[in-house]
């Protein structure tokens, strides 16, 4: 039987990358999907609705988790480590506003379940990221602000189970999700979208930050809805990691997108004057690998079908609703 079938789910931040993905994958297995988005969008799929409403208004997320099944809250801010250092309030107060308003919506509309999306910015570096390490030490300098504002989130899911025995909310720590769909912009997007973006409109010399020695977890768009669905369909109610379980160094993730524009003939030259970022900065997957999770795309996979779909849409983060700029 089929879990989502006809289930009323409604998506937070369905029209963003993952969002996307897991709309897709919903609409396959039969729900009946509601997005919510600050984006302008249209689709033609009929079976789909798109309200354009502010997360930050409590009474448009109180409008939009009555009647509804399954909650899958994905809505946040986008943008690189660098941007939320330089404006932290414009990323801190929005995430912190939507977690608040959305958690606590369908705590009185007593959804039946609810998907927290967190981020791998919780944890303080490490070698190996551990679901039940991130109360024992503080967040990164360089996720500050992103990484509090998502452990605010995922206490007041534990302050529910705590009073009221509301235990319905999964709490997902997803690591460095890519793929189409993504924050492009050059002044605020994440890594491989930032370096796809600076590749394809290179005049020959791809601009890198630090030495590329860095290593983190990378997992693509369609992995991680598919993980989310499985987590939330299994009832799984402590944090838990979403990754691929593997390490690639930024080096890597440079060579394979250079590999990818051969027409580009592009030069690469590492800044070294900038920050590199964390060395390393991994996840500890066994949680979710127990519930029979395995990543499908590889990174070479991956990256391949995110520069397609690029050169097919770019520009497109121009039309993406951008909260470091709006208010």
């Amino acid at each position: 039987m089929n879990f989502y079938k006809n289930k009323k789910i409604l998506v937070t931040g369905g029209t963003g990358m993952i969002g996307r993905s897991l709309v897709k994958s919903l609409l396959n297995d039969g729900a009946d999907v509601t997005i919510v988005s600050l984006d302008d969008f249209r689709s033609d799929n009929k079976e789909l609705r798109f309200i354009k409403s502010d997360l930050r208004e409590f009474s448009n997320c109180i409008n939009l988790c009555k009647n509804k099944d399954i909650v899958f809250h994905l809505a946040g801010v986008k943008g690189s480590p660098d941007m939320t250092k330089k404006k932290p309030a414009s990323f801190f107060v929005p995430t912190i506003t939507f977690n608040t308003n959305i958690l606590e919506a369908s705590r009185r509309c007593n959804v039946e379940n609810v998907l927290y999306t967190s981020s791998i910015g919780v944890y303080s570096p490490s070698k190996n990221f551990i679901e039940e390490d991130v109360w024992k030490t503080f967040p990164s300098e360089n996720d500050r602000f992103a990484g509090w504002a998502k452990r605010m989130g995922e206490l007041q899911a534990e302050a529910y189970s705590i009073e009221d025995g509301y235990s319905k909310i999964s709490i997902v720590r997803p690591a460095n999700i890519y793929g189409p769909h993504d924050n492009f912009d050059p002044n605020n997007a994440m890594v491989i979208p930032s370096l796809i973006n600076k590749a394809i409109n290179s005049k020959g010399i791809l601009d890198v930050w630090g030495d590329g020695s860095p290593i983190r977890d990378f997992l693509f768009a369609d992995d991680c809805a598919d993980a989310m669905k499985l987590i939330l369909k299994k009832n799984i109610t402590y944090p838990i990691n979403i990754g691929s379980g593997t390490g690639v160094s930024i080096k890597k993730i440079v060579e394979v997108i250079v590999e990818n524009l051969p027409e580009k003939k592009l030069e690469i030259n590492w800044d070294t004057s900038k920050p590199s970022g964390d060395k390393i900065r991994l996840m500890n997957i066994d949680k979710i690998k127990k519930l029979g999770f395995v990543s499908k795309v590889d990174i070479n996979q991956g990256i391949r079908k995110t520069i397609e779909w690029f050169k097919s849409n770019n520009n497109n983060h121009e039309k993406r609703y951008n909260s470091f700029l709006e208010n």
